[in-house]
């Protein structure tokens, strides 16, 4: 009896990708629209962790941040609906989990909020301009005495 295929993927391709924390990924997903349509959408971010080495059930974690809000998504190595892993960047981390960089980020934008709401307590100040043709004209004796 013949062994059968479950999945479209090359599980050796995916075996030899080196992704690791601290890689800047693009994951080009596909997703179902209609009955047999399927269109491709890309994940673009840091990868956080990569799980359970290489085996049947490694996954890694993707984050992202899309209006201010991160978005983090856990995707299969060897999912058949994941279409291509484009490894963009390396980064070199000293950690193999790089869970602290959600709390980091938290962190920056609590500081920008206070920058913000400083700013607003502040009085606003109104600074007339006085317009070219109103400025006073120097002379040319004024002219002279600053060459002296």
């Amino acid at each position: 009896m013949a062994t059968k295929v479950i999945t479209p993927i090359k599980a050796e391709d995916r075996k030899k990708l080196a992704i690791r924390a601290g890689d800047t990924v693009r994951v080009w997903q596909k997703i179902k629209e209609e009955k047999n349509k399927f269109r491709l959408q890309a994940f673009e971010g840091i990868v956080l962790a990569r799980k359970h080495g290489s085996e049947a059930g490694a996954t890694f974690t993707v984050r992202k941040v899309v209006d201010g809000v991160g978005v983090e998504r856990t995707f299969p190595l060897y999912s058949p609906m994941i279409d291509e892993i484009e490894t963009l960047r390396r980064s070199k981390v000293r950690r193999a989990k790089l869970y602290f960089i959600r709390r980091k980020a938290a962190k920056e934008i609590r500081h920008q909020m206070r920058r913000i709401m400083t700013m607003k307590d502040q009085p606003e100040t109104i600074v007339e301009a006085t317009p070219a043709a109103e400025a006073p004209k120097e002379s040319k004796e004024t002219k002279a005495e600053v060459k002296q």
